[in-house]
């Protein structure tokens, strides 16, 4: 990507009054020899700074692949992706892995831990990716562990924690860059009643301090906690609303 590209991107972030996700008529198509299996068919969506939106559709919808568009993860077939502002496809895989580790914090339903660091060597590993001195890595990765509530944690691998607590540690590995979008694919899946509303009383805490969050689960209940619903349906868009008013 160009000196100049990069600098519209970077700066593109801090411009509020553009959509941080613009998709128009995005398809994606999987080919494998003579089979061909169209995931997305036509996906507009728009989301503004500062939404909190819950995409939920059931196995097989498209919201997967979705997601992975979203994240950069994968690119469209037909389509356009505007990334705040800027045209995903214009962007080199440098750019594309920059934004990944430091414009995105991710949530997976499976926790992708390494077993044989502690917590707070968990929480770190986007910061050493991006080259932060290990002195301000971890302090960054100790004050992220505390605003999840696993101050007294730090120093637990994961097969010391419980799954809530897991979960809770990758959420604080994706806030550990300050993103200013959070893309969780469902978060909930791997947990009890119990941890499930934890993790999403975190992403509501999220949402209230400015972040922008995109949930992604097949629950619909789990899907009302955001103030924002998009239901999708193979491979399409079916329902967009606020909860208590269309959109």
């Amino acid at each position: 990507m160009s000196a100049l590209l990069q600098t519209d991107a970077a700066s593109a972030w801090s411009d509020t009054s553009a959509p941080v996700l613009q998709l128009t008529d995005v398809r994606k198509r999987y080919e494998t020899g003579a089979l061909a299996v169209d995931a997305l068919r036509g996906v507009s969506l728009q989301v503004n700074a500062g939404e909190y939106v819950a995409v939920v559709g059931p196995s097989g919808s498209g919201k997967s692949t979705l997601m992975h568009i979203l994240g950069c993860l994968d690119t469209p077939t037909a389509g356009t992706y505007h990334l705040a502002g800027v045209d995903v496809s214009a962007m080199d895989e440098t750019a594309l892995a920059h934004v990944r580790n430091a414009r995105i914090g991710f949530v997976f339903q499976q926790f992708h831990l390494l077993p044989s660091l502690p917590a707070w060597r968990n929480v770190e590993l986007p910061l050493l990716y991006a080259g932060t001195p290990r002195s301000e890595r971890r302090e960054r990765a100790m004050a992220a562990l505390e605003r999840v509530g696993l101050a007294d944690r730090v120093d637990h691998k994961p097969n010391e924690l419980s799954g809530g607590q897991q979960q809770r540690v990758a959420v604080a590995r994706a806030l550990v860059t300050e993103p200013a979008l959070i893309l969780a694919d469902e978060p909930t899946g791997n947990l009890d009643s119990k941890s499930t509303a934890d993790v999403l009383g975190l992403l509501a805490d999220l949402h209230a301090g400015g972040r922008t969050i995109v949930l992604i689960t097949h629950d619909a209940e789990v899907a009302e906690a955001a103030a924002r619903v998009v239901r999708i349906a193979d491979g399409l868009v079916t329902e967009d609303y606020l909860n208590g008013g269309a959109v």
